[in-house]
């Protein structure tokens, strides 16, 4: 199995140069949860789905059980998705979330496999104005977003299904990890 094998030596590779750069972004999901803060993920595609699904392993629950974290998806609401899209531009789907939910002590992380979606260039740009942290999980180098962003995490690969298979595992790392905090 080609795909197996590939994908294991990217998890070693990205294992093996990306260990900063995951334990920082531990650090910064750990903080926000210990100050009380709220984590909003975004992410377009299958990023949007990933941004889901890691919001709920902070709600619900990852490995352990444990309080409820505060932790949610601006992917999720279709009408305000299709309102904003309609009145404003797809551009802003997620920064209108950002400025009417996000505040200082909470941490945005988005999900994306080329750092170049405009409405998440939107979203770092209106979290930034409003004193909130923001993390980004991309590849292929990063893109423009990379250095938006307060941190982000470049998996070494353009190919985007890699990229979001790399991308979850080490979502959930971390949130296993701010896990043992309770």
């Amino acid at each position: 199995m080609q795909h197996l094998t590939e994908l294991a030596e990217l998890a070693a590779r990205s294992s093996t140069e990306l260990a900063p750069a995951i334990e920082r972004a531990v650090t910064m999901v750990r903080d926000t949860l210990k100050r009380g803060g709220t984590l909003f993920f975004c992410g377009n595609g299958g990023s949007a789905a990933d941004a889901q699904h890691m919001a709920t392993e902070y709600v619900v629950r990852y490995k352990k059980e444990r309080r409820a974290y505060a932790a949610i998806a601006l992917t999720t609401d279709s009408s305000l998705l299709t309102a904003a899209g309609n009145d404003y531009g797809f551009d802003t789907i997620f920064s209108r979330q950002v400025e009417a939910l996000c505040r200082k002590g909470d941490l945005l992380i988005m999900h994306t496999t080329s750092g170049n979606s405009p409405n998440l260039l939107r979203a770092a740009e209106a979290a930034q104005a409003q004193g909130v942290a923001t993390l980004a999980l991309s590849a292929k180098g990063g893109g423009p977003l990379a250095v938006l962003v307060d941190h982000c995490i470049i998996v070494p690969t353009d190919r985007t299904d890699r990229a979001q298979e790399i991308q979850l595992c080490i979502q959930h790392y971390i949130c296993e990890q701010a896990e043992k905090d309770d």
